[in-house]
């Protein structure tokens, strides 16, 4: 089984926000996929799963807002069984430009309390991530900037961008990490 954790807050004033890049993706995926989130208050989480050929998938929304997602990563990899190997984070990057994705196969939080809680809660730093660009900052702190919803041009480049996205996730689970950046980075 695969996951993949798409990261945000909970909520609707942080629906268009720049920090719920996450869970845009996955509710994109979800939509063009006919399939709906329920929430399991005992995982943290709103979920949804499907069949992919032989592959079964699970995509979630963590509840626990963007400092604590390892809490929901951790209690849906400890229910079903799933190893660090299967996973993917897809959050946002304040570091990358709006309209660039990077895949990357491991490595520290940067600055990104959800992906430094998934890091604690799971244990390891090694666990591959879709990253969506959201830059570049402007002078605001980062914690400003983040919960600042997108223009309404800038949701038109990043809807272009989830789209590009879409097919990089199955790329990387069909082809692997290191064709997706090759093909996508």
């Amino acid at each position: 089984m695969k996951l993949i954790a798409g990261l945000g807050n909970v909520g609707n004033k942080y629906t268009f926000t720049r920090h719920n890049a996450g869970f845009m993706l996955v509710d994109s995926i979800a939509l063009n996929s006919d399939l709906n989130f329920r929430e399991n208050s005992r995982l943290k989480c709103f979920i949804t799963n499907f069949k992919n050929g032989e592959d079964d998938y699970l995509i979630i929304k963590p509840t626990t807002f963007m400092n604590l997602s390892g809490e929901a990563v951790r209690a849906v990899m400890d229910y079903y069984k799933i190893s660090v190997e299967d996973i993917l984070i897809v959050y946002d990057d304040i570091a990358l430009a709006l309209g660039k994705i990077r895949f990357r196969a491991n490595g520290s939080d940067g600055g990104h309390n959800g992906i430094k809680s998934i890091i604690q809660h799971v244990g390891t730093q090694n666990f591959a991530r879709l990253k969506i660009g959201i830059g570049p900052q402007p002078n605001l702190p980062s914690e400003v900037f983040v919960l600042q919803n997108f223009s309404s041009e800038e949701l038109e480049t990043l809807k272009n961008t989830l789209t590009i996205a879409k097919q990089g996730i199955v790329c990387y689970f069909k082809e692997g990490m290191s064709v997706a950046q090759n093909k996508f980075n």
